[in-house]
């Protein structure tokens, strides 16, 4: 346990995910925000860049400085994009900090698929230092670790929903497929003809499909449950909204005998004493609206009438179980804290 509060600096704190990480350290107990740190907007007044901390946070984001970060604080946030998240990572570790990553720098195992999706990395040696943040799956690697690789948002949506069928055998490792859909908050804070309001406020569409980095990423984590390789079929779409994720998975029983009730059963075992993971009873549905603004996750199960189809439906805010709720959460289980600390305020109704 710690007495001191941990003192935390946000890289990259003006998109939405680091900005959503600024919120949650200044409501957590036991953190204390020393500052946030950017690299366009340094110099700039924060209340300028993040008007919702007007009157909250009264100074001016600073410059990356690693020797400054160091020596400031206990542990740094990273919410840069990917392979510039890398080097800013790699240089606070060379100091010794602690450091929770939300990019995909340090997700992958290996790292020729690392590089096929993402391009060459750019520390590739510090890839075996870092531990997979997603609590629920890893809790125990992440009470020691000093590098910690927060998920991907769709990742955690589609591998909480899986992880009970693949770890107990319950589904057939073929033919799996994951139908997602997300917010636009997910595209980051950079304005872009897709994601603007005129081009999203009217429409659903699928992007990427079959063909998003991803994929790969929940592949690792089923592999990993698995025992051996599996894939899958990942179609992520772009909904008319700012938050959330609803991520449907359909795959085919190990044996017909399998129900929803069993699945249901199995998830609640895994899941069983989490803070954040919550199964809802058979012939209940996952709602994002149910979890907006929270670390929460609601996971439902289904089969269709003929027994051929089970159903693993996902719920999560992608802005805070999806990214900055994680890292919290991952903090809380690294500095020995509740788990649940500081991420127990309910979704925002309506």
């Amino acid at each position: 346990m710690t007495s001191k509060p941990i003192r935390a600096i946000v890289v990259g704190g003006t998109g939405y995910t680091g900005a959503e990480l600024v919120r949650l350290v200044l409501g957590h107990p036991s953190t204390e925000l020393v500052s946030i740190v950017g690299n366009t907007t340094a110099g700039q007044a924060v209340a300028d860049v993040l008007p919702s901390l007007r009157g909250i946070v009264d100074a001016v984001v600073q410059p990356f400085d690693p020797d400054a970060v160091a020596a400031q604080a206990d542990v740094a946030f990273c919410a840069l994009p990917h392979a510039a998240s890398a080097e800013a990572v790699s240089a606070l570790r060379q100091r010794g900090q602690k450091v929770f990553d939300l990019s995909a720098d340090f997700r992958f195992e290996d790292l020729a698929v690392y590089e096929a999706w993402y391009g060459k990395h750019p520390v590739p040696e510090r890839l075996s230092e870092a531990v997979y943040g997603l609590v629920e799956l890893h809790r125990e690697e992440l009470r020691t670790a000093d590098l910690i690789a927060v998920p991907g948002c769709y990742p955690t949506a589609s591998t909480l929903a899986l992880a009970p069928l693949v770890k107990n055998g319950l589904i057939r490792l073929d033919g799996i497929v994951v139908d997602a859909k997300s917010g636009v908050s997910g595209a980051g804070r950079g304005v872009s003809s897709a994601t603007h309001f005129a081009e999203t406020a009217e429409g659903v569409r699928a992007y990427k499909a079959g063909a998003h980095r991803h994929g790969p990423e929940i592949e690792q984590e089923l592999s990993r449950l698995a025992g051996e390789p599996l894939k899958i079929a990942f179609v992520p779409h772009l909904i008319p909204m700012t938050r959330g994720i609803l991520a449907t998975c359909y795959a085919q029983p190990a044996d017909s005998s399998l129900t929803a009730a069993a699945c249901v059963e199995a998830a609640r075992t895994l899941y069983a004493g989490s803070p954040s993971v919550h199964v809802l009873d058979e012939g209940e549905h996952p709602d994002t609206l149910w979890v907006r603004g929270s670390n929460r996750v609601h996971l439902g199960y289904a089969q269709d009438r003929n027994g051929q189809t089970i159903i693993a439906m996902s719920a999560i805010d992608n802005l805070v179980k999806g990214a900055s709720g994680q890292a919290i959460q991952c903090l809380n289980v690294r500095f020995g804290l509740d788990e649940g600390a500081g991420l127990q305020a309910p979704a925002q109704w309506p």
